[in-house]
């Protein structure tokens, strides 16, 4: 809040002189959850506070909580005590859309800036109790028409009676609100600040009432961003994306734990969006099919099956929400040149090392990076290996250790230190002791 209630009275309500003020509550993206419930508790802050009135600024494609908890929100709003009503207006230029514009019908007046719109509001879901006098107007049929910044002053003009404002800018719908308190300075007159109207400016007026702006706190912004039908879907491939590539390293590295946060952030953006189940099955069974190839080095059945489902599960992922064009390119195409060109170039690179399966490395000296106890992570020759150790006894960090035995991915190893034979030399030795049996 830009005020904070040092001010406040025994009461609990802010003392901000006597034209009080008025509290702007910022309502932006999808009505989620946790928007919802903000401005829920917004209104009851505003409430309580003594707020002369409450102004949603508004800048919303949809609703994505229940019908019943959006219709019972529109009703709270009609029937607040303090008057509310909603500007359309933000950086990007404002709009009310869906259940979001429907939600905007519920307020006493709308003011708009240009290039702001409301509309496509689909099938009724606010009750008709919870609609102003411009959704009787607007809302006449439930349909996709969008009313765009000059139709909708032109419906206000052919109705004088209907609340709506020419608000270019927010200061605009708050100086016209019948709750917000103003003086008029004339030419040559002192300002606030200090300065004097020129002689030949037209009157101004000057807000007497105080303004206060109401935001989501960073982590319900944090989980409300997480409810973006774009960022959820980047989310959750990314996070697949990055957990297969997991597979092909050694350790638990920062790929796996971006790739876990980025994946649970992604599944709780798909569940309060209502994703179809069976389109985020078709994304994880794409990724699983790009592993498995990925695995056997070829690119073939399974990677055909990534693709197709790959595409049709990004496509279908929503009933009701869009991605974006431009979100849905990149996820496609990102995730079909890492998991088609970057993962198999990195896992041919990564297995192609002579010390893949090959005896010389039998006796090779390597630095433990990861505790070996039992298992862990040496270097050798300056890439990470998973490691095992032979003995009881771990091999700490910092040591060194020498391998004995090669089992797959896995280094069997044993501390530098402390190995009753030369490894190299067993080897020899078994060679030399196998020569007489293989001329018999």
């Amino acid at each position: 809040m830009a005020v904070s209630p040092a001010g406040a009275q025994d009461d609990g309500r802010l003392d901000l002189g006597p034209a009080g003020f008025v509290d702007v509550i910022e309502v932006t993206g999808l009505i989620d959850p946790v928007m919802a419930d903000f401005i829920d508790r917004s209104l009851d802050e505003s409430a309580a506070s003594g707020a002369r009135a409450v102004v949603l600024q508004m800048e919303s494609d949809g609703h994505a909580i229940a019908d019943d908890e959006l219709a019972a929100l529109a009703l709270r709003i009609r029937e607040f005590e303090v008057p509310v009503s909603v500007w359309l207006g933000q950086a990007n230029n404002g709009a009310a859309r869906g259940g979001a514009g429907q939600l905007a019908l519920a307020a006493s007046r709308i003011g708009i800036s240009p290039g702001s719109e409301i509309g496509d509001f689909g099938p009724q879901i606010i009750d008709d109790a919870a609609i102003g006098p411009l959704g009787t107007v607007l809302a006449g049929g439930f349909d996709g028409a969008i009313v765009g910044y000059e139709d909708l002053l032109q419906i206000g003009a052919n109705d004088g009676d209907l609340p709506i404002q020419d608000a270019p800018a927010l200061l605009n719908h708050l100086l016209d609100l019948p709750e917000f308190d103003f003086t008029v300075v004339g030419p040559g007159e002192e300002l606030p600040n200090g300065s004097f109207l020129a002689d030949d400016a037209d009157p101004t007026r000057v807000p007497s009432t105080a303004t206060r702006f109401i935001t989501l706190p960073l982590l319900d912004q944090q989980f409300h961003t997480f409810a973006s039908p774009a960022v959820a879907y980047l989310l959750f491939v990314i996070g697949l994306g990055l957990l297969v590539f997991e597979l092909y390293t050694a350790g638990v590295g920062v790929a796996g734990v971006i790739g876990a946060g980025s994946f649970l952030a992604g599944s709780y953006g798909l569940a309060i969006l209502d994703a179809r189940w069976w389109a985020v099955a078709l994304l994880v069974i794409a990724f699983v099919g790009f592993a498995i190839d990925v695995q056997s080095g070829i690119q073939a059945f399974w990677s055909g099956v990534g693709v197709l489902f790959l595409i049709i599960g990004s496509l279908a992922l929503y009933p009701d929400h869009s991605i974006g064009w431009l979100p849905l390119v990149v996820g496609i195409i990102g995730v079909l040149m890492a998991m088609l060109s970057g993962m198999p170039a990195m896992v041919r690179t990564r297995f192609s090392t002579p010390t893949i399966g090959r005896e010389w490395m039998i006796g090779e000296i390597g630095d433990v990076v990861e505790d070996v106890d039992p298992e862990g992570v040496v270097t050798m020759r300056g890439a990470p290996w998973r490691a095992r150790t032979n003995r009881a006894t771990p091999i700490m960090a910092g040591d060194r250790a020498r391998v004995v035995e090669v089992d797959g991915l896995l280094l069997e190893v044993e501390p530098e230190t402390g190995g009753a034979i030369d490894y190299r030399e067993r080897r020899r030795g078994s060679e030399t002791d196998a020569e007489p049996a293989e001329s018999v």
